[in-house]
């Protein structure tokens, strides 16, 4: 599509993944995130890595993701 530009520049992300992943390498994930960081404003981007992860999700990554939602949405009360 087109440039990232004007205020999606400032767009917050949060990448996660397990270090044992054998459908996606940790390595994918680390070019996916640099690629990221080219794109929008770094100091934007958060990756995070989880000890033992496979493909799959674990209690910490969804902790992380809880306080990514909370900090950057607004509430739906």
């Amino acid at each position: 599509q087109g440039p990232i530009s004007g205020v999606n520049k400032e767009i917050a992300v949060l990448q996660c993944h397990g270090d044992c992943d054998p459908l996606v390498p940790l390595m994918f994930g680390s070019l996916t995130v640099e690629k990221l960081k080219s794109m929008i404003n770094p100091a934007n981007v958060t990756f995070r890595t989880y000890p033992g992860m496979m493909h799959s999700s674990c209690i910490e990554e969804m902790m992380d993701i809880k306080q990514f939602i909370d900090k950057h949405l607004p509430s739906v009360d």
